[in-house]
């Protein structure tokens, strides 16, 4: 059985907490699941039993406390799912693109918008950003990052090379157009900064700038609330 420690950064498993993280992971990423561990207090007969069928004979599932106690400070959370970390590369097509991100809980919210608006590809450029591994990442997509390709790269010149025929929208105020009166093209890379700071203003000479209008009554919308915007905006009306 694999010893369950706090999670760091250059750790080969990372681990999903709760039952519906753990489900997506069992049905959309079952290769890196290497063991299910369920707290002692679970009552749920009936998703104990789709766990223990999707696992099989190849995916030990255990009962047991002490990995609650070191991974979760919550008590509704139930499930373990311990995953192997394996570096993934992003295919052609839409991407959203986060340039030093600072917090694994919007990541991890953007991970679950990215993937319910189709946008199976998301960037994450800067080794200094957070982690998309971290278990805060995954419990915030709510197994979304089962499902979304996740890659990081050095700096932005190494996403751009990659990817030299994406149409690029940054988002921020200077050069920029309105959302709503930008036509956005596929395929296409919609570019966030960092919470606190933005996107550095060079951005504003690279692709085609873009802003989301709002009222005085607020000086910036949640980074978050400003990425599922953009990703509705963008595959409601990409050609």
């Amino acid at each position: 059985m694999i010893k369950v420690t706090s999670y760091k950064s250059d750790n080969i498993y990372t681990y999903g907490l709760g039952a519906t993280v753990a489900m997506e992971y069992l049905l959309k990423k079952r290769d890196v699941v290497r063991a299910v561990i369920l707290h002692p207090g679970f009552r749920s007969e009936e998703t104990i039993a789709k766990i223990r069928t999707i696992c099989g004979s190849d995916i030990p599932v255990s009962t047991e406390e002490k990995p609650f106690n070191i991974l979760s400070k919550k008590d509704n959370c139930f499930v373990i799912v311990v995953i192997e970390k394996k570096e993934e590369r992003l295919e052609d097509g839409n991407h959203m693109v986060l340039v030093n991100p600072s917090n694994c809980g919007n990541m991890g919210t953007i991970v679950r918008s990215c993937l319910g608006f189709g946008v199976m590809d998301l960037a994450i450029v800067g080794k200094i950003s957070a982690d998309p591994c971290d278990p805060k990442t995954i419990r915030a997509s709510m197994g979304a990052c089962a499902s979304v390709r996740i890659e990081v790269f050095e700096d932005f010149a190494d996403y751009q090379k990659r990817f030299p025929h994406n149409n690029l929208y940054p988002f921020m105020l200077d050069g920029s157009t309105k959302l709503q009166e930008t036509t956005i093209n596929k395929p296409f890379s919609l570019i966030m900064g960092n919470e606190a700071t933005g996107l550095d203003p060079a951005f504003k000479n690279i692709g085609q700038p873009i802003r989301i209008e709002h009222s005085s009554n607020i000086d910036s919308l949640n980074i978050t609330i400003a990425a599922s915007i953009g990703l509705y905006e963008a595959t409601k009306s990409c050609e």
